[in-house]
């Protein structure tokens, strides 16, 4: 038997219309619409990882919230933007201004069911500047609609030094963190006699080292400078052990969030 999409009990896309009006029509209700892209994760991960985590996570989160907030969680969307992938095979891309058009028209066509908030949640850090102009976009059409838009990965930024074992740019792009994470979400999905990576070695201070900590100095480089594989940091090593701690932590933490955007936006 066919079990995906739709097959969680916060899923939009197992329900009927009547069921998705009446969570819509409850006090406070939220729509989570996960964010991903389908772009190469080195030898060892799929290129669906960032959809993946971000529609693992999205899930799961409104699970522990579900039995007393309305909630429900919109079909992950696939498409990102990763131009500086392009020396890797594996791609479907979208451009930016494209981009940020679509996620806001499909959210706005989803809130016209009369939800009371909104989360855009992203896995890809290359969706993150789209996600804020979809945002915006989407609040001055929706005033009415408490409109957020986060990449979840920064949320894990507490815990991750309690883990790691790599140091200072192993947990960027399919290294430790997205490792341990497909680890503990998919095992399946991982090559795991493939795992290699090229721990991150940027020269300006300034700049990001690991996945969830932005630096204040924004660089341009095509992922093939970094990484000959395309796996940034240090994968091997993962486990799902940590990729499982990671993970149950960033429940924790979407819990509070949903919770005060429920607060939020009741009354």
């Amino acid at each position: 038997m066919y079990e995906c999409l739709g097959s969680q009990p916060t899923a939009w896309a197992g329900k009927t219309y009547g069921e998705i009006e009446a969570i819509a029509d409850r006090d406070g209700s939220i729509l989570v619409q996960p964010v991903g892209s389908i772009e190469q994760h080195g030898l060892h991960l799929p290129v669906s990882t960032d959809t993946i985590c971000a529609d693992a996570l999205a899930h799961e989160g409104a699970a522990t919230v579900a039995d007393e907030v309305p909630i429900v969680v919109a079909p992950a969307l696939w498409a990102g933007n990763s131009p500086y992938h392009v020396s890797f095979p594996g791609r479907i891309d979208v451009e930016f201004t494209t981009l940020v058009d679509v996620y806001a028209q499909l959210a706005a066509s989803a809130l016209e069911t009369g939800f009371d908030a909104l989360l855009l949640l992203n896995g890809h850090g290359g969706n993150h500047n789209a996600i804020g102009g979809a945002s915006k976009a989407i609040g001055l059409e929706h005033p009415d609609v408490e409109v957020l838009a986060m990449t979840y990965f920064g949320l894990a930024a507490p815990i991750v030094d309690e883990i790691r074992e790599s140091e200072p740019g192993g947990m960027n792009h399919a290294g430790e963190l997205e490792t341990s994470l497909m680890l503990h979400l998919r095992p399946d999905l991982v090559r795991e006699d493939l795992i290699e990576g090229t721990h991150l070695d940027e020269p300006y201070t300034h700049a990001y080292d690991d996945m969830f900590v932005s630096g204040p100095l924004s660089v341009h480089r095509l992922e093939e400078e970094y990484s000959e594989t395309g796996a940034v940091g240090d994968p091997q090593f993962a486990s799902a052990e940590a990729g499982e701690t990671i993970f149950e932590y960033l429940c924790g933490e979407m819990e509070l969030l949903l919770t005060e955007i429920h607060e939020q936006t009741t009354g």
